[in-house]
């Protein structure tokens, strides 16, 4: 499946922004999907994830209670809103897919356990 991410930018610290991630080329309900992030110099890092049907969700420990994950398969789109933005969320987001959906166990928070990855999308929080 083809990924594209978009919805990134600059924003102060406290600010909100909404990821978006659409998908095209496959039947977009049969993935799990995550939301990663890489900071410069730094590895990927899970943000998020969200099964097939949207009932179940994770969060890294660093964004529970700020960001949302969400997704609308009518649209082949998965969300994420960040609320509260530090400047430590600074870094390039991505979406990534995994066909058949996900097991919510540790392997959802290591992108190569995902099938598919889109370009970025870079999110600034300036302090």
């Amino acid at each position: 499946v083809q990924l594209q991410a978009s919805g990134g930018g600059l924003v102060q610290a406290g600010g909100s922004l909404r990821l978006s991630c659409v998908a095209s080329g496959r039947t977009f309900s049969m993935y799990g999907m995550g939301w990663f992030r890489q900071a410069p110099g730094k590895e990927h890092e899970f943000v998020a994830a969200i099964s097939r049907s949207g009932l179940t969700t994770d969060y890294a420990h660093s964004v529970k209670g700020r960001f949302t994950i969400s997704r609308d398969n009518a649209k082949n789109t998965v969300y994420l809103q960040l609320n509260s933005l530090k400047p430590e969320d600074t870094a390039v987001y991505y979406c990534a897919a995994k066909y058949s959906g996900l097991i919510f166990d540790q392997a959802i928070k290591d992108i190569r356990n995902y099938d598919d990855c889109g370009q970025g999308t870079l999110v600034t929080v300036s302090s």
